[in-house]
């Protein structure tokens, strides 16, 4: 690794941290409450936040992020702050609602593949409300972002199971699962076959291919495989990897995977988090 990619991480990790000054505890109010899961679990800023050479310009939070050209779309993550004119400052709580579940703006333009929209039927109403409450609350910053381009049509990709809002039935393993589907863990971590995740076939298996400044990362086998995964690793490793971006033998992790928010999870999430990682079924 060299030592402009190491000073790269450790920059966003400690700018991460800094900023995302959310409290761990529970939260009071819905706002906080929504500025908990945007900040940490859903990584909402790895996208819609601008980046800079020493990691994400937090002081242009949500205006408005990464391009990503890939076929068959050229896609800028939009801005999401309270701008009128450029943000979704106009928008009302049910289009906003609307447009983070059925990937569809309220002009009935749709969203590219790249945003998990497949993943955020399975919010809770109060949750869904307590995002909107903090959405309100980011400061309006004027930022026009190229339009998209589409060269097939966009086709909303539900995963299994995110239909409609997890039910929580208290147990650990559920809460966990809750987190990984709004955390749209397994977007990066399953592979591609045809264009289309094959969720029903390869759930967690890793395998994609993230290029970047750091060079090519790629997604890891992230089901209980004993071999491929994660079923050797205690649970202390796999928080450190969530959370530091340290592989079990030491290793750093290279973006885009989220650690830097993660890190700013709570206790009983990191918790329930791993507890549903255990029961993913292997894959080789």
């Amino acid at each position: 690794m060299t030592k402009a990619l190491t000073a790269y991480l450790w920059v966003t990790i400690a700018v991460g941290a800094a900023t995302l000054s959310i409290g761990v505890a529970r939260a009071e109010t819905p706002a906080e409450r929504g500025a908990y899961l945007v900040g940490t679990i859903m990584t909402c800023n790895n996208c819609h936040t601008p980046m800079g050479p020493s990691g994400p310009q937090f002081d242009k939070a949500l205006s408005g992020g990464l391009t990503f050209d890939v076929p068959p779309f050229n896609v800028t993550a939009p801005n999401i702050t309270q701008d009128k004119e450029t943000g979704i400052g106009n928008w009302t709580d049910a289009e906003i609602k609307q447009t983070l579940r059925s990937g569809i703006r309220p002009n009935g333009a749709k969203l590219a593949g790249v945003m998990p929209s497949g993943f955020y039927g399975a919010i809770t109403e109060p949750d869904m409300d307590a995002i909107v409450a903090y959405l309100r609350t980011v400061k309006p910053i004027s930022n026009k972002v190229p339009a998209p381009v589409y060269r097939v049509p966009v086709e909303l990709e539900m995963f299994p199971g995110a239909e409609k809002p997890i039910a929580n039935d208290g147990s650990k393993e559920q809460r966990g699962r809750y987190l990984a589907t709004i955390g749209h863990c397994m977007e990066c971590h399953t592979p591609m076959e045809k264009g289309m995740h094959a969720y029903s076939t390869s759930l967690g298996a890793g395998g994609q291919d993230f290029p970047g400044p750091w060079g090519t990362s790629v997604a890891r086998n992230i089901t209980s495989s004993k071999e491929k995964g994660l079923g050797e690793w205690t649970d202390a490793e796999i928080k450190r990897a969530i959370t530091q971006g340290i592989s079990r033998n030491g290793t750093k992790l290279f973006p885009p995977m989220g650690y830097p928010y993660y890190a700013r999870m709570t206790a009983a999430d990191l918790d329930a988090l791993v507890a549903w990682l255990r029961t993913v079924p292997p894959q080789e």
